[in-house]
């Protein structure tokens, strides 16, 4: 089964570079879409067994960021066939900027973004330490057409500055498992992440402080951790909308996991104190560089690309102060995907309608588009982490933690950056929900498309849900995650 979840997209993402016709390609990613959530719903229900000798694996941990990163990719493929549909060569309108969409040929799309789907899930299955590596790479390799499908010069910028930042950052990730191969040189340990932990005591506990700080910063770049996150805002502003779904909601939660590995491997050798500290230092730094950047912020595609790089630092926070904290912090990835995808597919029904990114030219978004302004206002709620929405009860659990741990000074500092998010992003949101569109935008002859606005619908009452409950199962795999990852 876990070779069917990474070969069904590679093999069909392949396929979609040599067929021809549109229609045909698009109904080849629903599908390969649909298969791909219907195999994890059933590795859910049987768990598979282990492959390649244990370097293939799901776990509790693996199928928890599996079923986010397949659930993304099904929602994100049905809005990709309305986006698609509306963006043929006929209907880009000339913009003033040059901003919009120029002859791009859709193949390389969905090639690239069934290839997207097939090295997010080897990532999610990759119990070694080489194989992830290899996978975490893949992932840039695969979304990098992506992000300069406008075929602008911003968007090839921010392609260029993505592959070479986040190069940069696995060349530094490959150092840290060259540092991971020498802790283990004086044992027979294998580099699997199961066999690291169970023979962590064994390790040489410099080289592995070397390797962690290494793997750290490689995988931190990835991730989004300031002051390694330069990549992130050009590529979640100027790529699609869809693509920035997925960039924030599953591609930034491949290196949070394998942060987490790597963490898990360093409390069972007795070295928590360092790796929770340097995790607490990025994930401040990380909240610190959000605040700056999203107060005065003129593009809200940017925003929502510095709220991601807000939220990987609560994230790191959360591994970082340990106990109650890593369940929220675990629970506040699954909370932080499902909220980022909705806010940037609403974000995208927004650019198509008003043709700009700029937050000064936007306004009366809940008369001109009234579903996706509801989705708009309840998404700023809910990435701020306002009751009734799910991220509140992470980011409350994360607290807990802190002060269940005495952390009272980072509280403080957690509380004041969120407050001053929230205060941010406040004016921007209604200034862009209220009021009257501006006279250069007319008032579309029919409904918002259904395409266009169920996706984002979907996740909008899964995060609300989450805010009012935990499902049984969800709250029993993230138990079971921290037991194995000895995060508790």
């Amino acid at each position: 089964m876990i070779t069917a979840l990474v070969l069904i997209p590679m093999l069909s993402g392949i396929a979609a570079f040599f067929i021809g016709g549109n229609g045909f390609r698009r109904g080849l990613l629903l599908a390969c879409a649909i298969i791909h959530s219907g195999l994890t719903v059933a590795a859910w229900a049987v768990r598979p067994v282990s492959q390649l000798g244990g370097w293939l694996c799901l776990d509790s941990l693996e199928l928890l960021f599996l079923g986010i990163t397949s659930l993304l990719f099904l929602v994100a493929a049905v809005y990709a066939v309305g986006y698609l549909s509306r963006e043929t060569p006929d209907q880009r309108p000339d913009v003033e900027e040059g901003f919009l969409f120029s002859n791009a040929p859709e193949a390389t799309f969905t090639g690239c973004l069934l290839l997207f789907l097939s090295t997010m899930t080897l990532v999610a299955a990759a119990q070694h330490f080489g194989l992830m590596w290899v996978a975490v790479e893949a992932t840039t390799l695969a979304s990098a057409p992506l992000i300069y499908f406008h075929r602008h010069h911003r968007s090839l910028e921010a392609a260029w500055k993505y592959l070479l930042i986040c190069s940069v950052g696995i060349a530094i990730a490959l150092l840290g498992n060259f540092f991971l191969v020498v802790s283990a040189t004086m044992t027979r340990v294998s580099m699997t992440v199961p066999d690291m932990i169970r023979n962590a005591a064994s390790l040489d506990p410099a080289w592995l402080k070397a390797a962690f700080l290494l793997l750290l910063v490689g995988y931190g770049t990835k991730m989004g951790l300031a002051p390694l996150h330069t990549w992130l805002p050009d590529a979640h502003s100027e790529a699609p909308s869809v693509i920035s779904a997925l960039l924030s909601g599953a591609l930034l939660n491949c290196a949070f996991l394998a942060v987490l590995r790597i963490q898990a491997v360093c409390v069972a050798a007795g070295l928590a104190d360092f790796s929770r500290s340097l995790l607490i230092l990025f994930g401040l730094l990380s909240m610190g560089f959000a605040a700056v950047f999203i107060i005065g912020q003129m593009d809200y595609k940017r925003m929502l690309a510095y709220s991601s790089v807000e939220h990987m630092g609560i994230q790191a926070l959360g591994v970082g102060i340990g106990g109650a904290a890593s369940f929220g912090a675990i629970l506040h990835a699954v909370n932080h995907s499902l909220t980022k995808a909705m806010l940037f597919l609403a974000a995208g029904n927004i650019l198509a309608a008003y043709r700009t990114k700029s937050t000064a030219q936007v306004s009366g978004v809940m008369r001109l588009l009234p579903v996706t302004g509801v989705l708009w206002i309840a998404g700023f709620f809910a990435i701020t982490g306002s009751p009734p929405f799910g991220i509140f009860i992470s980011e409350l659990t994360i607290l807990k933690g802190m002060l269940d741990g005495h952390h009272v000074f980072i509280a403080i500092l957690y509380l004041a950056l969120l407050v001053a998010i929230f205060v941010g992003m406040t004016g921007v949101f209604l200034k862009m929900a209220h009021g009257l569109p501006n006279e250069s935008i007319r008032r579309p002859e029919k409904r918002e498309s259904y395409l266009a606005v169920i996706p984002p619908l979907v996740l909008g009452i899964a995060i609300l849900i989450l805010g009012v409950s935990i499902p049984r199962f969800l709250k029993d795999a993230i138990d079971l995650s921290i037991q194995a990852l000895r995060m508790n």
